[in-house]
């Protein structure tokens, strides 16, 4: 009776390890396959946000250290604003840029805010994957003989589709410029190595796109809002005022 008791007990025992054995083992696949996978998709994640990385890297240019002090040459830039203002912004641009136009209001803006307090110079950097941009450049010097850079410099700005020569041209006409005067002055060397020599600064400064901006000094790259300027200028302002 004992005996037959003990072995019902132990079939039974073994019936229900048999019973528990296959989900154990289907439990534990089902835990592998899920750290696999969730392992997998960690490591694929990981190269995907580092080839974002590295494309971003790549389109960022290293430029001008913005935590260093540069030496910007000015004389004989085109430039607004009172020449013993506290704060000077230098602009490398390019009427044919997108980024140059987007931030034409932030200027303008920052001349109204700041009047009298920032002077600003433009310096051309006409891109080579720009096939328009460095005859607007020279157009805009030959303007600047008759007293309209910075009129021909909106006019470029707002009608960046029409860059070519004859468009110029017509710009320069509607400005009520010597026509010309002004298409004699395109055949002059003069303002050719004036764009030149703003090139080779640039490159010298490790510009490696436009907009660029040094602000006394202190680099700036790209069209950034208006925020960004205002801090530095601040800045700048604070410090000047601190040495009266």
């Amino acid at each position: 009776m004992v005996e037959q008791e003990a072995q019902r007990s132990a079939g039974s025992a073994n019936h229900s390890v048999s019973r528990i054995d296959p989900i154990a083992v289907v439990t534990l696949v089902c835990v592998v396959v899920m750290l696999t996978t969730s392992f997998w998709n960690l490591r694929n994640l990981n190269r995907r946000i580092s080839a974002i990385e590295a494309v971003l890297g790549a389109a960022r240019p290293a430029g001008p250290d913005p935590d260093r002090i540069y030496t910007v040459n000015t004389e004989g830039a085109p430039t607004k604003g009172p020449d013993n203002a506290p704060v000077t912004i230098v602009e490398f641009s390019d009427f044919q840029c997108p980024f140059c136009a987007k931030v034409v209001p932030t200027l303008k803006r920052i001349e109204e805010t700041y009047k009298g307090r920032v002077r600003i110079v433009w310096k051309h950097l006409p891109l080579s994957i720009h096939e328009d941009a460095r005859d607007a450049a020279l157009a805009a010097e030959v303007a600047r003989r008759q007293g309209k850079f910075w009129e021909f410099h909106d006019r470029l700005f707002a009608n960046q589709d029409r860059l070519g020569l004859e468009d110029l041209k017509a710009h320069a006409e509607e400005l009520a410029l010597d026509i010309a005067r002004f298409e004699a002055d395109l055949q002059k060397a003069e303002d050719k190595k004036r764009i030149d020599a703003d090139i080779a600064e640039a490159k010298t400064l490790g510009i490696a796109g436009t907009p660029g901006f040094f602000i006394n000094g202190r680099f700036v790259y790209g069209a950034q809002p208006y925020e960004t300027f205002a801090k530095i200028i601040d800045e700048e302002l604070e410090k000047a005022k601190a040495k009266r």
